[in-house]
């Protein structure tokens, strides 16, 4: 484990140590992976509202006439289809097949956009970035002086109408807008998130951040508002089979394996194109599935997945006991011919092999 003097703090690192959460080393970063308890918690998000501090994932401003160039040649997704306001999921393809990160893409104008990407993956993702950016775009990683909290549930947009004029109902999802929120100006307000409660995503500066998180909590208050923790940011993300680096995706999987062929577009050129659009042709030997517990037992990440026989067909890379559904439930690479739904598939967990079934994803259902 990482020694607790190394570890960064974010701008609101002092708040959560005040309100008693228990904090872990996580991506280099001091951080809150649970305040009362990860079901209560989790329950929170998924029936009121809840609030994330995720300042510490990175954000990288691209500028100039060549900036989309740049994005379509790192990026797997089609970056023109973007228009102002509009937000992309995607990745960045490693040259090998594999993935550097996964990434959100936003457009604020014609030559400027903002990549969102993983905490653990900022100084990667700057080189690999840098490294193509042969057009001459000029690149700015503001990382270290944004905040980012996610509020997110059902009544989250309750709770955020009253801090802004920004009608937030006819904004559509995967769209943002920069404007005035909570009396601050310059701040990003945007209808993403990673647990499938609906929700916004809002970027500021770290100057700010008290103000914003009291500002936030007040407008909350009676729709039954609390902090969460990373643990049920996880345990949420999986409910809904969202991917997460370093787990499910990393430098060894392709994103036609990890499922993310819906964001990996061949009307382009890009890194990895040929190699990609072989596998997608010729189809992969392995296939990332979810799966849901049919013996009691709760998968972890790097259990052995076997067939009925014993034999081991693949590897568990997220895992838990679902809070809303009352059920073990993962995601893991099979071999390709177990990745039907309905599949019968064996959790190895501990010396025993629990049968669990290949399901759709997502696994929790609105």
């Amino acid at each position: 484990m990482e020694a607790t003097e190394t570890l960064r703090n974010t701008a609101l690192t002092a708040k959560h140590i005040a309100l008693g959460a228990k904090m872990v080393p996580f991506a280099g970063y001091n951080m809150p992976v649970s305040y009362t308890g990860l079901n209560e918690e989790h329950l929170t998000v998924r029936n009121a509202v809840g609030v994330f501090d995720v300042s510490h994932m990175g954000e990288f401003i691209l500028k100039g006439d060549k900036a989309l160039d740049l994005i379509q040649k790192v990026t797997s997704n089609d970056a023109a289809q973007l228009y102002d306001g509009r937000v992309q999921y995607s990745c960045l393809p490693n040259g090998k097949g594999g993935i550097v990160d996964d990434l959100l893409v936003y457009r604020i104008d014609e030559k400027t956009y903002m990549l969102v990407v993983n905490a653990s993956n900022i100084q990667k993702d700057w080189d690999w970035i840098s490294k193509h950016n042969t057009f001459g775009v000029d690149m700015k990683d503001i990382s270290d002086r944004t905040s980012l909290l996610a509020v997110q549930g059902p009544n989250a947009i309750k709770a955020l109408q009253k801090l802004t004029d920004v009608d937030l109902s006819k904004m559509e999802y995967y769209h943002f807008t920069k404007g005035k929120f909570a009396g601050k100006d310059n701040v990003v307000i945007s209808n993403t998130g990673y647990t499938g409660a609906g929700g916004f995503e809002i970027y500021f500066d770290n100057e700010v951040a008290d103000d914003m998180w009291n500002a936030i909590f007040e407008a909350g208050a009676e729709f039954g508002i609390k902090p969460i923790g990373l643990g049920a940011r996880d345990t949420l993300r999986l409910e809904m089979g969202f991917c997460l680096y370093g787990n499910d995706i990393d430098d060894t999987t392709s994103p036609i394996e990890a499922g993310l062929g819906w964001i990996t577009k061949f009307n382009k050129d890009f890194n990895d194109k040929d190699l990609l659009l072989s596998q997608k042709e010729k189809g992969t030997a392995r296939k990332l599935v979810g799966f849901e517990m049919i013996d009691r037992g709760i998968p972890r990440h790097d259990y052995e997945i076997a067939d009925a026989a014993g034999n081991i067909i693949g590897k568990v890379t997220s895992g838990t006991q679902s809070p809303s559904l009352q059920k073990g439930i993962g995601m893991g690479y099979v071999k390709t011919e177990f990745s039907k739904s309905g599949s019968e598939i064996y959790i190895k967990i501990r010396d025993k092999a629990l049968k669990a079934q290949v399901v759709k994803i997502p696994f929790f259902k609105k």
